[in-house]
């Protein structure tokens, strides 16, 4: 009955699945902690903890429906040559929405009068619409990565539920130190904005690996250590 606990390739899956679980959640904090900072100080730790469980909810209700989500692939009509399933609608409409909301959190970043004047418009209900609309894209990629990745359901329930897990503990850390850095804030907007670009490209059936993504990512944040690193090295010599 409780064979797999001595199954050295169900731990491993289970491993595997978990840090690329975390993985693929890294850019669902950084949306969820952009999203929450236009919300009033005491009600930006409620919202991030609401939008990270809603993102267990929808991960884990996407694997219940593994038999539904297959059939998300198969095409509906054609356009251009190209077949266009649900899936590819999902992933076409979370991408543009996800172009716009970065551009204009951009926009919003760079133009200081505007920003402080709308820094608590966004009502909480709006915020945890919007979170949740992103919730369901992210979510969609990180379940077909696991499917791909495990053959046991509990197996990769239990790899979404640790991840986001490990999201809740550090989201607070994360959140803080994007908005305490502005300079951090504007890259992570721009990889919400690649993200965005992505998705479509996905949708269109252009695939972009994702290896290329998270390389660039992770190369142009090394860079953005080094530059914070740098500043700080001055302003101690300044005093």
């Amino acid at each position: 009955m409780f064979e797999w606990i001595a199954d050295p390739q169900i731990w491993a899956a289970l491993v595997t699945l978990t840090v690329l679980e975390v993985v693929l959640g890294i850019d669902n904090i950084i949306f969820i902690s952009i999203i929450c900072g236009r919300l009033p100080a005491e009600q930006q730790a409620r919202a991030r903890t609401i939008g990270l469980m809603l993102a267990v909810f929808t991960r884990l209700a996407l694997l219940a429906s593994i038999f539904w989500l297959t059939r998300l692939a198969e095409p509906l009509f054609t356009v251009l040559g190209e077949e266009i399933s649900i899936r590819d609608l999902i992933l076409i409409g979370g991408g543009l929405f996800l172009m716009f909301k970065s551009t204009y959190e951009i926009h919003g970043s760079l133009e200081v009068e505007e920003t402080v004047s709308s820094s608590t418009v966004n009502s909480f209900a709006s915020v945890i619409v919007q979170i949740l609309i992103l919730d369901v894209v992210f979510s969609l990629d990180s379940v077909i990565t696991a499917i791909g990745m495990a053959n046991r359901l509990w197996v990769m329930a239990a790899a979404i539920v640790i991840a986001v897990g490990f999201m809740l503990v550090f989201a607070t850390a994360v959140s803080d130190f994007v908005h305490q850095r502005p300079t951090i804030k504007m890259l992570a907007l721009s990889f919400l904005l690649l993200i965005g670009v992505a998705l479509v490209g996905e949708g269109l059936d252009m695939h972009i690996p994702k290896g290329y993504i998270y390389f660039g990512m992770a190369f142009s944040v090394f860079v953005e250590m080094l530059n914070l690193k740098l500043r700080k090295t001055r302003h101690l010599g300044m005093h």
